[in-house]
């Protein structure tokens, strides 16, 4: 049988492989940006006999072992990622709560240079972009467009 490429991220993180964990980073590898209860939901699928406990508990543990990445928009609950590694960056949808990755603005990480490090060594620049997304632009768009009004016959204008 072949090992699953999820046991062999934990052993190279020197982490136990457990069905939880397997299922976690299956879970938040399939589901970019999902929260706590929807990979609960979708792990349970699987192991139903999961605690809600265990499965704060291993994203805890796979974002300490940086095999998860926990990003947190204001106003959400927190997110999980399996693209870790990279310092890149979210757009957030104001209306749908969508959330997309964006690659680094420029340059190498952190992909931002602060114009003073206040004696911090930085290793990472977070930005989050916020606006509408495709579907809830043109969704916008379609509920400001005005419907024009056929002009009134000569019997309306007399009543």
């Amino acid at each position: 049988m072949p090992i699953s490429p999820y046991a062999e991220q934990l052993r190279a993180a020197d982490m136990r492989v457990t069905r939880p964990r397997v299922a976690v980073l299956e879970v938040v590898e399939t589901n970019p940006h999902a929260d706590t209860d929807t990979i609960l939901g979708l792990v349970r699928a699987g192991l139903p006999e999961v605690s809600r406990q265990t499965v704060y508990d291993v994203l805890h543990a796979l974002t300490v072992a940086r095999l998860v990445r926990r990003i947190e928009p204001a106003g959400s609950p927190a997110r999980y990622e399996s693209r870790v590694g990279d310092n890149h960056h979210h757009a957030v949808c104001r209306s749908c709560g969508v959330i997309a990755d964006v690659d680094c603005a420029v340059g190498e990480t952190p992909c931002l240079t602060a114009s003073d490090s206040v004696g911090f060594t930085i290793d990472e620049a977070e930005v989050i972009y916020w606006g509408l997304c495709t579907q809830c632009s043109a969704a916008d768009a379609q509920s400001t467009v005005s419907v024009p009004v056929p002009p009134r016959t000569p019997a309306q204008r007399s009543t």
